[in-house]
């Protein structure tokens, strides 16, 4: 009689502990994944990504470096009002000899609701130009457009 008490008891045991070890496993898969894949950065993809996390950063500088004379002056203040974007994700690529099409989908989430934060997503497109053998944004997203002396991240 006192064997079929200690059957239970090693079943609920082994239970728990492959639950345990699935936790841990997950737990190991999230902190490890850290940030996306860089890009070449002499990629149309490549300068799209660096130009998106520099917007998103709040740096300026770095943001601009990407544009072309065009494209900077466009700048118009639209991250004012609006929720910003909180992450874009690739979703195509067209190259062309001096000319590429990424496509994006940019999400950002907004304050609010009976349920709290909402996230909402767009897809849209930059146009970029070769330059002296090098890739520029002739045209972002008005999401993304990078506003000399403005700060996207607040």
């Amino acid at each position: 009689m006192n064997a079929a008490p200690g059957k239970p008891d090693r079943i609920l045991l082994a239970i728990v502990s492959a639950i345990a070890l699935l936790v841990i496993v997950a737990l190991a898969v999230v902190f490890t994944r850290g940030e996306p894949e860089a890009l070449d950065g002499s990629t149309p993809q490549g300068v799209v990504q660096r130009y998106s996390t520099a917007v998103i950063d709040g740096d300026t500088a770095t943001a601009n470096s990407y544009l072309t004379e065009a494209a900077s002056s466009l700048c118009g203040g639209f991250h004012e009002g609006g929720p910003l974007p909180t992450r874009v994700v690739l979703i195509s690529a067209t190259e062309r000899d001096n000319s590429a099409l990424v496509k994006v989908s940019v999400v950002g989430s907004g304050s609010g609701g009976p349920f709290g934060p909402s996230e909402y997503e767009t897809e849209d497109r930059f146009s970029l130009v070769k330059t002296a053998g090098k890739w520029l944004i002739d045209q972002a997203p008005y999401q993304l457009l990078s506003c000399t002396g403005s700060s996207v991240k607040q």
